[in-house]
């Protein structure tokens, strides 16, 4: 059954990838493109390219009620491995990224922020440079030469606190040279208060600049106005402006939350793309405070057509050698390249963690002031019981319905937090963008391989 969109309806395209991607068989994935039929194996995320013959008896044992056919057949194959994903959670993982809520407030009024205006529910606050230090000290206290960290400043808006994070940085930079270990710098900023020394400082140290605007001026402004009610859009790209001219060793990258307000990707990536961003990358809103702003099953559908259409444009350009820094997928084809597998979705809770202004630690900066992902303070260090029974918890093995879709090495059972506080409304959404992605995976590895460099063992024909 051949699986090309062109020439559907709008909204029958994101329809038919419903369907293309809906689970089957929990350890086995099949799909054909413009390059031939292909089958990814669960089990370590291993696509391989198959022939017609082979694909059409994968396609029969998925469906075979006898349990024992599947195994058997890729037995057969040579392609069965052992298990490389088994049901023990991790157990204290050496935390090796932390992200600072140096400040807990913002000037914006953002009506979806999942840190309401940036105070996450509480008094607007900024992290002492003490507790900033003591964090900083946490991440570098166990690793050893050659273990790189991660040190982001998140809020709020963190540059309403840019000495504790000149000061952090100081300390990250001198823990670095004194015991051998690399460290990145990360910061994730509404762009308002970005100005020419910060530039400067974040070209010094090499960060990552992550800017969030949710789309060109009157989408964007609908959606993040000052507290007064004023647009922000003029204000952040007059700042934002010098720094993309800047940017040697920084990346400043744009992040988009769609909301259905702003549903017009393509031309949103392509104006920022022009404007000289590093990446763009969109995230569809499943949670707010409010429920404002949230994405419904009909709006997903919509935002799965307009990505596709994004991923479309991405591969024209990489084929055509030019470069179109779409990170969604950018980033996608790089996981499935490697073969990346995954029992949970992200770090937190694990080798990353959140430290509040207060220094209470917590899963991820998104669980910040809520109990449900305490994991101590920086006073008394981590609570291994709390981060055990998290870690345990959370497991994708241990998640429903998780258990029987065959995405669920690449997505990790989703983002806790939006889990956690809404379910997860966006399945179908992710199982078809995963298998728009892995059909993109197989063109662009026949047409122009050499953007993956050296092609893995696990991936080949059979």
């Amino acid at each position: 059954m051949s699986e090309s969109l062109a020439g559907c309806a709008p909204t029958g395209r994101a329809h038919r990838l419903f369907e293309l991607s809906a689970p089957v068989h929990p350890d086995v994935h099949l799909l054909e493109t413009s390059a031939g039929r292909h089958v990814l194996l669960v089990n370590g995320n291993r696509m391989f390219t198959v022939g017609p013959e082979t694909h059409h008896r994968l396609d029969r044992a998925r469906l075979d009620p006898d349990p024992a056919v599947l195994p058997r057949l890729l037995g057969e194959l040579g392609l069965a491995a052992p298990q490389f994903v088994d049901d023990t959670p991790l157990e204290a993982p050496p935390v090796r990224a932390l992200s600072l809520a140096v400040a807990q407030k913002c000037n914006l009024g953002c009506t979806y922020c999942y840190a309401q205006q940036g105070s996450f529910g509480g008094l607007s606050k900024n992290m002492p440079t003490d507790t900033a230090l003591a964090a900083v000290d946490l991440l570098f206290r166990d690793a050893g030469p050659g273990e790189r960290v991660n040190l982001s400043f998140l809020g709020g808006e963190p540059l309403m606190n840019r000495p504790v994070i000149h000061a952090a940085t100081e300390r990250a930079v001198a823990l670095s040279a004194r015991g051998g270990v690399p460290v990145t710098f990360s910061i994730t900023t509404n762009g308002t208060m970005v100005t020419a020394d910060d530039a400067e400082f974040f070209e010094q140290h090499g960060f990552a600049v992550t800017v969030s605007l949710d789309g060109e001026q009157e989408a964007h402004d609908l959606l993040r106005p000052y507290q007064s009610g004023r647009g922000s859009f003029a204000k952040v790209l007059a700042n934002v402006t010098p720094l993309l001219a800047a940017q040697r060793a920084m990346q400043v990258s744009a992040r988009v939350t769609v909301t259905p307000s702003n549903l017009d990707l393509k031309a949103t990536l392509d104006a920022f793309v022009d404007l000289g961003f590093h990446g763009v990358g969109f995230s569809p809103l499943l949670n707010s405070p409010t429920g404002k702003g949230e994405m419904a099953a009909a709006d997903l559908e919509v935002m799965l057509e307009r990505m596709v259409a994004c991923g479309e444009e991405f591969e024209r350009r990489v084929v055509a050698g030019r470069r179109y820094p779409f990170t969604n997928l950018v980033n996608s084809l790089r996981e499935i390249h490697k073969g990346t597998h995954r029992p949970y979705p992200c770090g937190a809770g694990a080798g990353y963690l959140g430290v509040s202004a207060d220094g209470e630690l917590a899963a991820c900066h998104r669980f910040v002031g809520d109990d449900n992902g305490a994991m101590g303070d920086l006073g008394r260090g981590i609570d291994p019981k709390r981060r055990l029974q998290w870690l345990s918890d959370r497991h994708v093995h241990r998640q429903q319905p998780c258990q029987g879709c065959w995405a669920r090495y690449m997505c990790g059972g989703g983002c806790h937090h939006e889990v956690i506080e809404r379910g997860r409304p966006a399945c179908d959404y992710i199982r078809g963008w995963l298998h728009y992605c892995l059909g993109a995976y197989g063109r662009l590895l026949a047409e122009r391989p050499d953007w993956f460099g050296a092609v893995p063992a696990a991936r080949g024909r059979t």
